[in-house]
């Protein structure tokens, strides 16, 4: 059963009943974070600190909290930003060279409504340039590293948010969830991450990888703080054309419905799979059979195109990459060339300088697929087998509420261990189906393998952002994979 939370820090909401009670202070627990960001500097966290400004904030949530007018439940929480997420005055790299430097004159809509709400961001985390990987290896600024084993990733590409709720230095972190970009380093680092429904939450002032797919989604320990942290940052934006209109599902609330009448599906050709690591899959079955006996029914059902996922997504996201990231050629954004002696010539420097070799690898194959002589058989073809995968989840779910599957086929692995770009993109296996249909998922930790977290993955129907976090609440009520903590992280 569940242990006592006290072997970990505290989360957002353990927090809000300190402040309200008067044993901290936002100025203390602001102050704790940046002195822990410090602490964990080996790991590779974070790329930049907003330490006299977060204090400052933390200090004014205070004088607001003497005056009892706290503003939400996250009034004074410290929470960090990936590093793609614009803040107002701050640094806004991506883990890139061709944007080192680059302050940014705005703050996203995502970080707007944090601080509107009392939250306040101490600084950026790392990440993969431009968000593309699934180790947080390919960075301007270094690897991170794994809390749990310093020797293993943490997942990317958010994998500065994870490590940094892992390793204890914040409560919540906000990342953004391309192809399992969240779900992933939170399945690695054993904490939860959510991938909201695609339009749920702004994508305004998140730097754009692939439009069609990218959401941004909070990262916490338990499904409760991310359930708060997506009322608080949900719902429809007159600067974000494909936001939905309809505001924000009030996940929170919901929380405490419990399982009784509910259907959890379970696809064949997720839980047959060969590439599975057979303790995983062992652990996330004795999840879902845990969920079972507290009230849901279990029932198989199948996605039948699952097998063309990974193939479409990538065909897809590196198409809309390319055209994304167009923008950075030495005059528009982006250092330019100093070598150049053309207008041809500064971007192609420019570019060529500025970008590492997993972005020039996934913009060449974007071009080529979009490319005249190709567009048919490839891009098109993408989008014709996406429509055939969003059939088949709207297929799955008249038979279900939510589906279950593994986060991942394995552990964290070490890093280094993946030079191979395919075997790389196969870690995300199980997480891109959810970008390409647009349904939300959440990853929780459901056990361990070698001292390594495993995490269970639960997507829900698209704009039932709340049945996913429902669930997972309520096997976080008994359970206890939440509460364990990475070696050396003091609570």
């Amino acid at each position: 059963m569940r242990d006592d939370p006290g072997n970990r820090p505290p989360t957002a909401m353990e927090l809000q009943n300190m402040l309200a009670e008067g044993e901290t202070t936002s100025a203390q627990l602001v102050e704790d974070a940046l002195s822990r960001a410090k602490v964990s500097d080996d790991l590779g966290i974070f790329v930049s600190l907003r330490e006299d400004s977060a204090i400052k904030e933390a200090q004014a949530s205070d004088r607001f909290r003497s005056e009892k007018k706290a503003r939400s439940r996250l009034e004074g929480i410290p929470v960090a930003i990936k590093d793609n997420i614009a803040i107002a005055g701050e640094p806004l790299g991506c883990g890139s060279k061709i944007l080192d430097g680059y302050i940014s004159p705005f703050s996203s809509t995502a970080v707007e409504r944090l601080r509107a709400f009392g939250a306040i961001p101490i600084g950026a985390t790392n990440m993969d340039e431009f968000a593309m990987g699934s180790s947080t290896e390919h960075s301007i600024h270094g690897s991170t590293r794994n809390p749990w084993q310093r020797d293993r990733v943490p997942g990317g590409s958010s994998g500065g948010s994870a490590a940094a709720v892992a390793a204890g230095v914040v409560p919540i972190a906000l990342g953004s969830d391309t192809g399992g970009s969240i779900r992933q380093p939170a399945s690695f680092c054993g904490v939860v991450g959510m991938k909201p429904t695609y339009g749920r939450i702004s994508r305004w002032g998140l730097v754009a990888f692939a439009s069609s797919l990218d959401q941004i989604g909070p990262i916490a320990h338990t499904a409760e703080d991310c359930a708060l942290v997506l009322d608080c940052i949900g719902g429809s934006d007159s600067r974000d054309s494909t936001c939905l209109p309809s505001g924000s599902t009030d996940c929170y609330g919901a929380l405490n419905a419990g399982l009784e009448n509910l259907v959890i599906g379970l696809p064949k050709e997720y839980f047959q799979s060969t590439g599975v690591d057979a303790e995983v899959l062992e652990k996330v079955y004795d999840a879902v059979k845990h969920l079972e006996e507290a009230g849901a029914e279990l029932r198989e059902i199948s996605l039948p195109h699952t097998e063309y996922a990974v193939s479409t997504y990538y065909l897809v996201a590196t198409a809309e990459a390319s055209s994304n990231l167009a923008r950075y050629d030495g005059a528009r954004y982006g250092k330019r060339s100093d070598a150049a002696r053309s207008l041809v010539g500064m971007y192609e420097g420019s570019r060529s300088e500025g970008f590492g070799e997993e972005v020039k690898r996934r913009i060449f194959l974007g071009t080529y697929v979009l490319s005249a002589g190709y567009y048919d058989a490839y891009y098109r073809k993408a989008q014709k087998v996406r429509t055939l995968l969003r059939r088949d989840f709207e297929e799955a779910f008249l038979e279900c509420d939510v589906i279950a599957t593994p986060t991942c086929p394995e552990v964290a692995f070490p890093l280094g261990s993946k030079l191979d770009p395919l075997a790389m993109y196969l870690s995300d296996v199980f997480t891109v189906s959810a970008n390409l249909v647009g349904v939300p998922g959440v990853s929780l930790p459901c056990g361990f393998k070698e001292g390594l977290p495993i995490g269970l993955q639960l997507l829900g129907q698209a704009g039932d952002d709340a049945m996913p976090l429902r669930i997972a609440h309520e096997y976080q009520k008994t359970t206890n994979f939440h509460c364990a903590v990475p070696p050396g992280v003091a609570p």
